[in-house]
């Protein structure tokens, strides 16, 4: 059985049928608990009475029960340095660090006097959920932003965190913009507001069509009104001179944006009222993105709705119904190709000639198919 993300916050119950599910599947297992050991290696723990503690501890963090957390501590002291959820590798950390996660300010407190010392992880981790009285705390018990704490923020599009950093003297640099930019996070009213920040905190913006778009002014698109129908290329939509990647696949969109319009970038990031604003003003909902000398391109912003990164990562809006009411063409065809990063298979991918729907049905990793925009599009006539 291949390895599998344990989630952030696991569900015992819902662990215990999957071991059921696991034992029925594979019978030579024997025994439940044969399955049960199996399932925790599975997801990165060493046994099965790791998960349980694993389940028991992150849940009593998530209900802020302070008395239950110490009890799990002092009975099992190992598990104040351990990560919570038991994994070997964690971005939320021990359980002090998972608890700055969500602002448990209680359990922190309980925790230290316990002998908690992930005192600067836990800050950092308060910082980028936008837990200011939470990092303010920690800060009070000694922890200390250092170099990149600011990255954070920058990832998660966290302004609140971003801000509060600046505030406290940490410096920003040029890779940070570039985080803020390809990030994979979408937050159009944070990535605005991060912007804005590093924008007053001595870095230059450049003036153009697709920096207003990442900026979300509408006030910066009038003076480009003329180029509401150009087509930009990916180093005009994430700058070089920002810092960011010359490898297109490190900006982690779904669709491809080489070549596109403003509306296709409208829609890889969210920006539902920049979408309208363009629609308004004139912009063609058809507009293909250019062709480049192997053949691919062609794209409508349509497309981007099917394979999408905003519902990758758990946003849902109104953006395939909105193209859709302005004319979009569900059986337009177009040749793609596509590389994701920071997934199990990295290898670039290859679709001839398909609908938006056939990119959505081809596609090689269906966890980044909007399933919802598909059938307002099959709705809509659109065929694979």
């Amino acid at each position: 059985m291949s390895d599998r993300q344990f989630p952030v916050r696991p569900n015992l119950e819902q662990l215990k049928h999957q071991a059921k599910d696991l034992l029925r599947a594979e019978p030579s297992l024997g025994k439940l608990a044969h399955a049960q050991h199996a399932l925790a290696r599975s997801y990165g723990l060493p046994s099965w009475s790791r998960l349980v503690l694993a389940c028991r501890m992150t849940d009593a963090i998530w209900r802020d029960d302070v008395e239950a957390v110490r009890e799990l501590v002092v009975r099992h002291p190992r598990l104040l340095h351990e990560n919570a959820r038991g994994v070997a590798q964690s971005n939320w950390g021990p359980p002090m660090s998972y608890a700055a996660n969500l602002g448990r300010d209680r359990i922190i407190a309980m925790l230290r006097e316990l002998g908690a010392d992930d005192l600067n992880f836990a800050f950092d981790r308060a910082c980028l959920q936008g837990r200011i009285d939470t990092a303010r705390q920690l800060c009070a018990m000694g922890a200390r932003p250092d170099g990149d704490s600011v990255a954070g923020p920058c990832e998660t599009l966290c302004s609140p965190g971003l801000g509060f950093l600046l505030d406290l003297g940490c410096k920003l640099d040029l890779s940070h913009v570039a985080l803020i930019l390809q990030t994979y996070s979408r937050n159009p009213a944070g990535k605005h507001q991060c912007l804005e920040l590093t924008a007053t905190h001595g870095i230059t913006l450049p003036d153009t069509p697709p920096m207003a778009v990442h900026r979300g002014r509408i006030d910066l698109l009038e003076r480009h009104l003329e180029a509401i129908n150009e087509r930009f290329s990916h180093e005009d939509i994430y700058p070089p001179a920002l810092g960011c990647d010359a490898d297109h696949s490190k900006a982690l969109h779904g669709t491809p944006l080489a070549g596109g319009g403003l509306l296709h970038l409208a829609v890889d990031n969210d920006e539902i009222e920049i979408a309208q604003w363009l629609l308004a003003h004139g912009v063609d909902v058809n507009l293909r993105a250019a062709i480049d000398a192997d053949g691919f391109g062609g794209h409508t912003a349509l497309f981007g709705c099917v394979v999408s990164q905003p519902y990758r990562v758990g946003r849902r809006s109104s953006m395939t119904g909105l193209l859709l009411e302005h004319g979009a063409d569900p059986n337009v065809r177009a040749s793609l190709r596509k590389r994701l990063r920071y997934v199990a298979d990295e290898t670039m991918q290859e679709y001839r000639d398909v609908t938006p729907l056939a990119w959505g049905e081809q596609f090689h990793d269906q966890e980044w198919v909007d399933r919802d925009a598909m059938r307002l599009i099959a709705d809509s006539r659109g065929t694979p």
